[in-house]
């Protein structure tokens, strides 16, 4: 018979810390894993919704790579699971680190029961926040904004708005990688908006679309009479955001000598106006974005590795719109909604060719591709309904429409999933079932029902 209480997952090498954490909480359902392969069996069977995860686990226990693998591993297999993990005095690189990958917080060594208990009860109070909300949202709830502004049900997304939320009220610096139209700056204020600065001023500069010359004078302001044409004084974006947050997107353009002052700016906060020798204290967040490899631009001395890692506390890498299911006719039919109570009120949404091609577009030009269409769309058609052609796009053949039929669609994940464990474990049906999380029963049930052969 199973239990009542919720269940919490202790990855721990450390035999008698294992025993003292397994019995520090009667409430809940504890299991004890000590390695990377009994975590994720653990994982896969009980699905607890909160683990705690020592990083320094065998075969590397005086370091993190064993651990940062079974992150890594969890988020892949389950990523709504909350992960606590352990970090040592000093081990701040590593803890920033985990959050990066979708930890949900850390907790020092050695450890204080009664403090990793409340962070435990936290974790476990949001992941049930966060169920109810999915459940709501399968059963059709039409609010699937993240970050006030971000419309998304895709759990790519869900995560990338958790590692934001998580890190907005802290000083580190964000650094946003995506390609052109992904949302990097919708993103950027969500992060705003949900920090303490959020009564402050958000200010966006795009770095690319401004010439070298004048892009010092933007940043950094200027003193009446500086260079020719500076009539007045005038303060620079990082002033006008004092208090707030700025935004620079396309970072990897800032040319080399303003590098230097920009590094400056961060490392001692405070700035000097073009023509000024004063000194102005400025409290200002850098949030920036760029869809540039900026490690290559490094190595080819086009980037300072000092101002990369001043800028790149955390590094959030934001998925393209074809990484993320269904939120392509989610986008559009919001978009729709807008235009065309702006535009033209006879439109009233979509026909069902037109939804098919959406789901089938691969949208290189990311959501800011999808706005465009609609837009159009909604401007030109002389139909209620939005039709495929009007989005000047061709309607997938029958066949290659995707299967939205849930019977369907589990039976093809079913078989999918199982052939793949099949293939790591060499057919070994034991080794199968427990990659799946399931009896050697019920794996035998499942190769016979969809005729699959170990």
């Amino acid at each position: 018979m199973s239990s009542d209480k919720p269940k919490l997952l202790i990855v721990e090498d450390d035999a008698g810390l294992q025993a003292q954490l397994k019995w520090a909480w009667p409430d809940f359902e504890v299991i004890v894993a000590g390695d990377r392969a009994s975590a994720l069996a653990a994982l896969r069977a009980e699905e607890p919704p909160v683990v705690t995860l020592d990083l320094g686990l065998p075969p590397d226990p005086d370091g993190t790579s064993e651990g940062f693998a079974v992150l890594d591993e969890i988020m892949a297999i389950k990523p709504d699971t909350k992960v606590i993990v352990a970090s040592g005095h000093g081990a701040r690189e590593s803890a920033l680190q985990a959050i990066a990958k979708g930890a949900y917080d850390f907790y020092q060594k050695p450890v204080d029961i009664e403090a990793l208990g409340l962070i435990v009860r936290r974790a476990l109070q949001l992941q049930t926040i966060e169920a109810e909300n999915r459940k709501l949202a399968a059963r059709g709830s039409e609010d699937n904004r993240v970050l006030g502004r971000m419309i998304t049900a895709a759990p790519e997304m869900l995560k990338v708005a958790r590692t934001i939320e998580r890190v907005a009220n802290t000083n580190v610096s964000v650094m946003l990688l995506g390609a052109s139209g992904t949302g990097k700056e919708l993103l950027a204020r969500g992060l705003h908006d949900a920090s303490d600065r959020a009564g402050g001023t958000f200010v966006a500069i795009n770095c690319a679309a401004i010439p070298e010359n004048l892009l010092e004078s933007e940043l950094f302001g200027h003193e009446k009479g500086a260079f020719t044409g500076a009539v007045k004084t005038t303060e620079g974006k990082i002033e006008q955001a004092n208090g707030g947050t700025l935004f620079l997107d396309e970072v990897g353009d800032i040319p080399l000598p303003l590098q230097v002052k920009l590094l400056r700016f961060l490392q001692e906060r405070v700035i000097e106006r073009i023509g000024s020798r004063k000194s102005i204290p400025v409290d200002t967040r850098i949030v920036c974005a760029t869809h540039q490899d900026l490690e290559a631009m490094i190595a080819d001395g086009r980037f300072r590795e000092d101002l990369f890692y001043r800028l790149a506390e955390i590094v959030v890498k934001i998925p393209s719109l074809a990484e993320r299911p269904g939120d392509a006719a989610l986008l559009a039919k919001s978009f729709l909604a807008r235009f065309a109570k702006e535009m033209n009120p006879a439109v009233k949404g979509f026909a069902p060719d037109a939804l098919a091609a959406i789901d089938a577009w691969p949208w290189p030009g990311n959501v800011r591709e999808l706005e465009n269409r609609v837009k159009r769309a909604v401007i030109m058609t002389e139909a209620k309904l939005v039709g495929a052609a009007d989005l000047d796009l061709a309607a997938p053949a029958e066949g290659d429409c995707q299967v939205l039929n849930l019977k369907s669609a589990r039976e093809a994940a079913d078989r999918k999933v199982i052939r793949h464990a099949l293939a790591r474990s060499e057919g070994n049906i034991s080794s199968t079932a427990k990659l799946l999380g399931i009896s050697r029963p019920t794996l035998y049930d499942l190769l016979k029902q969809y005729d699959l052969q170990a």
